[in-house]
Parts: C-alpha cells; sequence; structure tokens
C-alpha cells in the first residue's frame, strides 16, 4: 500500500472552494460584497504570491461561520457543494483517485481550506480521510477562532504526521508517497515525499518541477 495525497483547491477542483465559498456567500446577502470581495481579492493574491498570513485570513474567512447558526450553515454547505462545487470536478480527477483506490492506497486529501466546507467535497471523490484547517467549534457552533495548527505550509507536513500516528501508520511505511498540488505554498510537503507531481503548477513552482525534475500534469478535461 502507497500513500496518495491530493491537494483541493485548483488541484483535484478547477477552481479554489474557499475563494468561491465567499462569492457564494455574497450571493446569498451573507456578507457586504463590496468589504469582502476587497479583502478576498487581497488574500488571494497573498496565497498566490506565497505570502498569505493563514490566521489573519482564517479570521477573516471564519466570520461567516460564526455569525451563522449550524443549521442554516449546513443548508448553505449542501446548496454550495451542488450547485458549485460538483461542476469544478473534473473527469480526469476522478480518474486519479480512482486509480490510486483500485491500487489499494491510502488515499488523503490535505488542504488549507476549512474542513467544515471541504469535509463534503472529499466524499465527491469518495475519499473518506480528510486533512483540513479545522474551525473551532463549542456546543455545535462555531467561534470563528483555528483549532490547532492550520493545515498551510510546513503546517501540512506536521498536521500529516500527527494524523498517521493517531491512525496507527508511520509515514517511513510506504514504499511511496504521492501528493499533487499546484501550489508554491505546498513546497514542504510536496519535498516530503518519494513522488511529488505537480498539477496546473503556478508560476514558481513550475520552476521548481523543472528543477528537481518533477512530474507536471493537468487534470482538465
Amino acid at each position: 500500500m502507497d500513500l496518495a495525497l491530493f491537494d483541493l483547491d485548483n488541484t483535484l477542483l478547477r477552481g479554489d472552494s474557499d475563494y468561491n465559498w465567499a462569492k457564494f456567500l455574497i450571493k446569498h446577502h451573507l456578507l457586504d460584497p463590496k468589504l469582502h470581495q476587497e479583502k478576498n481579492e487581497i488574500f488571494y493574491q497573498d496565497y498566490q504570491n506565497g505570502t498569505l498570513d493563514i490566521y489573519a485570513f482564517c479570521e477573516f474567512q471564519f466570520r461567516p461561520l460564526k455569525e451563522n447558526n449550524r443549521d442554516k450553515l449546513d443548508n448553505l454547505r449542501h446548496e454550495y457543494v451542488e450547485t458549485v462545487i460538483k461542476p469544478l470536478v473534473s473527469k480526469k480527477s476522478l480518474e486519479l483517485v480512482r486509480k490510486h483506490q483500485k491500487r489499494g492506497d491510502l488515499c488523503i486529501v490535505i488542504t488549507a481550506t476549512n474542513s467544515y466546507i471541504t469535509q463534503p467535497i472529499a466524499r465527491l471523490f469518495d475519499i473518506d480521510y480528510l486533512i483540513g484547517t479545522d474551525p473551532e467549534e463549542v456546543a455545535g457552533e462555531f467561534t470563528g477562532k483555528v483549532k490547532g495548527l492550520p493545515s498551510f505550509k510546513e503546517g501540512k507536513v506536521t498536521r500529516l504526521n500527527q494524523w498517521l500516528k493517531e491512525n496507527n501508520y508511520d509515514f517511513h511505511q510506504f514504499e511511496k508517497s504521492f501528493f499533487y498540488s499546484d501550489s508554491l505554498n505546498d513546497l514542504p510537503l510536496l519535498k516530503a515525499v518519494s513522488d511529488p507531481v505537480c498539477v496546473n503548477p503556478d508560476k514558481t513552482l513550475i520552476k521548481e518541477a523543472q528543477a528537481n525534475h518533477w512530474p507536471v500534469i493537468s487534470l482538465e478535461d
């Protein structure tokens, strides 16, 4: 059994689930469009540039979770996945995941996006295991804070090792470990696995791929 790790946004998905979630909430009049869109664009560019302050971003992005009750959020999330996310799933992405599943590999989605909105997205690929940035909850409602370490940059490596230990696995027990990602922010984990694969990589990551002779693929249909 090998280990197969998948980034989500702009990797398995043809788009960014966090960015689109904010746009979805604006459409439903739960966010001020002008104020939120301006800040969201800044954070998105910071992410693309590798300069994102993940804690500041989470505080910003988790505010709607804090300000709305869980039942309402659950209904919105269901609509979001059905109407926005499903069209972003490509046939090639599904085929890639199925290939690893048929081989009996341990498949995990590992993403910086919060686990509340990404858990049902992972299930679209029939992947049971997800490591995301966890929003803090008290009595079933969100506080607007981050629980534990964000799954971002070096944090992905730390969170992965924690998850493997908690589930009685050891990173070194796998003959091969794959990680599929599009982003320069994932370089720590890409360098940690035996088989990094760049999916529609950004400008910085394509240079790393060329320098390290990493395969580059597209999951666009």
